[in-house]
């Protein structure tokens, strides 16, 4: 049983790219000959996967997108990820869904995620407290992202509080880095804030960090890649979701961000 982070790393090695696709496959966004489709999210999906597999070496779908959809919605989200496996079984899939919630309320969502989706890894909302995440632990083959410094502009209203003198996203860090499930752990450090990138990186050693904020949001590569990469050079996942799948070339898009990263990447070894 290969662990989430060795599949993820193997993906990185193999594919020579940090890069993330991000299938926020928002319907309001949509190419119109898309929509013409009677299932529009699962065609662009389908679209994108073919276009930028290549060079990525994770996808990830943010739930939202297509719970607001209803039925048909989570519908096209299975079958993408099911397209995904049938594919292309090695790249890393993430269901970004920033959930949990207490006892078997949180056992329930990570069946859903893991067991009835296919996914390879979740984001999760740390606030409720570790037992609270539990669940999605106690599967050794899946990764759980636990949010810590996110990319958001508000995110210090409660991610700066400080807990005996230091800010919250750093005890998160800690108590992360510390616990006997750490291999099964990841870390949301947003690209918008390296400083706290690197410092995130020096507590949590080589443990990979999802960098979302890269494009859209501002977030700069050679910034992250300098505060980021970890002992072997990576232990970085690269998010960028509109800058690549609303591209008028995605495939053209994500090989740029792709080569980007490793142009950098050398040059912050």
């Amino acid at each position: 049983m290969m662990k989430a982070a060795a599949k993820y790393d193997a993906r990185a090695k193999a594919a020579n790219s940090l890069l993330c696709v991000g299938l926020d496959s928002d319907l309001a966004k949509l190419p119109q000959s898309f929509l013409q489709n009677n299932r529009p999210q699962l065609a662009f999906n389908r679209h994108i996967i073919d276009a930028t597999a290549h060079y990525a070496a994770a996808f990830k779908l943010n739930i939202a997108f297509y719970e607001a959809q209803g039925a048909t919605g989570w519908q096209q989200l299975a079958e993408t990820v099911d397209y995904l496996r049938a594919r292309h079984p090695d790249i890393f899939a993430i269901c970004d869904a920033k959930r949990a919630d207490i006892g078997n309320t949180s056992a329930a969502y990570a069946s859903a995620i893991f067991d009835q989706l296919g996914f390879d890894a979740v984001t999760l909302n740390p606030y409720l407290g570790w037992d609270a995440l539990a669940p999605f632990l106690s599967y050794r083959d899946k990764a759980s992202i636990v949010l810590c410094r996110t990319s958001n502009p508000g995110c210090a209203d409660l991610q700066n509080l400080l807990v005996d003198g230091i800010p919250l996203w750093q005890v998160v860090a800690q108590q992360a880095a510390g616990r006997e499930e750490h291999d099964r752990i990841m870390l949301v450090a947003g690209a918008t804030y390296p400083t706290e990138l690197a410092q995130i990186r020096a507590i949590v050693g080589d443990m990979t960090l999802l960098a979302p904020g890269v494009g859209a949001q501002g977030g700069d590569v050679a910034q992250v890649l300098g505060a980021g990469l970890n002992s072997f050079g990576r232990g970085l996942i690269i998010s960028s979701s509109r800058g690549i799948v609303f591209a008028d070339d995605p495939a053209h898009a994500a090989a740029a961000l792709r080569d980007k990263i490793n142009a950098e990447r050398g040059h912050a070894r």
